[in-house]
């Protein structure tokens, strides 16, 4: 009598993308020696000169947008592509001056749902 082989086990792998169309970050730029703030249009392009720095003019070519910038804080929320979230994430990460200065960007959040931004359960406070 033969003995019946068990079915080989079949695997299949399966990569789930995000299917938003644009991802959302909150980043803040430190500057610990202080001194002039930037100014909205030059944080767009502090960002602009990272992607390009880093990625070059293909990097540069990126779309992103500033939707939020607070002057006071050095805080801003960018949306960008999907795509491109690794692209701006690691050119913002890498860059380490700004007009001869060192700074710094810091991603605070990230998230394919700007309303996921407007809250940050770790500063929660309960009643």
């Amino acid at each position: 009598m033969e003995r019946a082989e068990p079915p080989a086990a079949t695997f299949e792998r399966r990569v789930l993308r995000s299917a938003a169309e644009h991802h959302y970050l909150r980043v803040r730029l430190e500057l610990p020696d202080g001194g002039a703030r930037p100014s909205v249009a030059q944080f767009k392009q502090l960002v602009v000169s990272a992607l390009r720095e880093l990625h070059g003019e293909v990097g540069a070519a990126l779309p992103v947008d500033v939707l939020t910038y607070e002057e006071k804080t050095l805080s801003a929320i960018l949306r960008v592509i999907s795509s491109g979230l690794v692209k701006l994430w690691s050119a913002l990460t890498l860059l380490g001056f700004y007009q001869n200065r060192r700074c710094a960007f810091r991603v605070l959040q990230t998230s394919p749902f700007l309303l996921a931004l407007s809250g940050n359960s770790r500063e929660l406070v309960l009643d």
